[in-house]
Formats: structure tokens, sequence, C-alpha cells
């Protein structure tokens, strides 16, 4: 596993444990998202790592900007059929990061949804975690007032 410092290994395995915790088995489906993709890329590919090391059988993709179909057709389905490239065994939990991955169109595909922060930007309204990873070695669990948001915000054109 990669090097981390204390701050963000300790919040890795608290978001795990709390996926973990809602959905303990099965086919998982996790999304990263935020406005610096290359944030969420690397949070993805952390919390991966701390998925592993709590046992778990993760399976990793970065999708760039997506659209609706072709993440179902290309990800979505082959990986609920089982016949995902390295995600195939039953209890295999996929982590993507991509663009639009949390619009209200496919936000219920997700067993459990994470947005990154990075500087003063809104989180996006509908997700279950937001992490403030402005400074990667230091980032904090962020909780936001969500009556404050109308549920747009966070959606991506």
């Amino acid at each position: 596993m990669a090097y981390f410092s204390e701050t963000r290994h300790d919040l890795l395995d608290g978001v795990a444990r709390e996926f973990l915790h809602l959905t303990p088995r099965g086919r998982r489906l996790v999304a990263i998202e935020g406005a610096d993709a290359e944030r969420a890329a690397r949070f993805a590919d952390d919390l991966a790592a701390a998925l592993e090391a709590q046992g778990q059988v993760p399976a990793r993709r970065s999708l760039g900007d997506v659209d609706e179909a072709t993440l179902r057709a290309e990800t979505i389905e082959p990986f609920r059929a089982g016949a995902l490239e390295g995600a195939r065994d039953p209890d295999t939990v996929l982590v993507v990061d991509g663009r639009r991955l949390l619009n209200e169109k496919v936000r219920g595909i997700w067993h459990f949804t994470v947005w990154v922060l990075a500087g003063e930007e809104l989180p996006h309204a509908g997700v279950n975690v937001i992490v403030d990873a402005t400074l990667d070695s230091q980032p904090k669990r962020f909780f936001y007032d969500y009556c404050a948001l109308p549920p747009s915000v966070g959606e991506l054109r």
C-alpha cells in the first residue's frame, strides 16, 4: 500500500469502514467525483487501497467525462454481470472516478458516493461523504448543511 500521512490514512480508513458497514458484501459500486479530477482520481486510488487493506477485492476505473449511456453499457452492466475485466469476484468493490458520475440521472447506480473538495467550491448536494482535500496530506471530512443547497448543486452539464 502507498504511504499516506496518518491523517489521510485515518480518513480513508474511516470512509472505507463506513462504506463496508452500509454494504458489506456483493458487487458494490463506489463513485468519486470532484471539481479537480486529478484529486478525485487520487482519492479513488487511495480508497481502493484502504478497502484492500480491509480484506476487500477492489477494482479501479478512471472514466473521465462520461455520459449515462456509455457509463451503463461499458462499466455498470458488465460489472453487474461479472464480465468486467479485473472485477469478476462476486464480492468486488468497483471504485470509479470521473465526471458527471453523480448527476441526477445516474446517482442511483452507486452504493456509495464521495465528493472531493479542493478549495472554496460548493460540495455536491447528493453524496454520502464530502472530503476537503485542499491539502492532500491533511484531508478532512466536511459536513455541509444540505438544506442550504438546491438539489442541483454539483450537477455537471
